[in-house]
């Protein structure tokens, strides 16, 4: 098991900081470990985990989209 900094958080994600912070309060991206009085960290499988979720909620919406549509039969 491996702790990541914010800093390589934001390097895998893409996202910035604030953006990290605010999904964390919305209980949207993995709780950071305490690693000391002012030092966080995140177990980087969670991170790893959290994007995997992002890339399958993009290709399910695709999926879905591209479904072809029923055509209705005129009676």
């Amino acid at each position: 098991m491996r702790i990541i900094r914010l800093k390589e958080a934001i390097d895998s994600t893409g996202l910035a900081r604030s953006t990290i912070y605010k999904y964390i309060g919305e209980g949207t991206f993995p709780k950071p470990v305490s690693l000391g009085d002012r030092c966080v960290g995140w177990v980087e499988s969670e991170v790893h985990d959290w994007i995997l979720a992002r890339i399958e909620e993009r290709d399910l919406a695709e999926s879905a989209s591209a479904r072809p549509g029923r055509l209705s039969m005129a009676s």
